[in-house]
């Protein structure tokens, strides 16, 4: 079998939105088994996570909520033309949970856990 590498090119928003989606199905609510029931798939999403996890400067900055949302409506504004004031009708985005810094505060990254990555 070919193991030649595949390039996939993001934009810096898509990447961050990304991760941190892929961040919160991995590690937070621990369902990555009831999403993706095929294990074989977990190893490219476990080196997707990775990568990013090594390449956004984003995910260890105080500001890591506003920069998210920001991220999501210019993406949202992009695919349908529009922003989107929120990511779910009755969302707070201010109590919304910093992801990549629940676990190890500020200086944390969802990358240092203990996943074997």
């Amino acid at each position: 079998m070919d193991d030649e590498a595949i390039t996939i090119k993001l934009t810096r928003d898509q990447a961050f939105v990304l991760s941190d989606w892929l961040y919160q199905v991995m590690f937070q609510s621990d369902d990555l088994e009831g999403i993706v029931r095929d294990r074989a798939v977990w190893s490219p999403i476990y080196a997707i996570s990775g990568t990013l996890d090594k390449a956004l400067s984003e995910i260890f900055m105080p500001d890591y909520a506003p920069r998210l949302e920001a991220a999501k409506e210019r993406l949202c504004g992009n695919l349908y033309g529009e922003t989107n004031e929120s990511t779910a009708p009755n969302e707070d985005v201010a109590s919304a949970p910093q992801a990549h810094q629940i676990e190890g505060g500020p200086a944390g990254s969802h990358g240092e856990s203990d996943q074997g990555r």
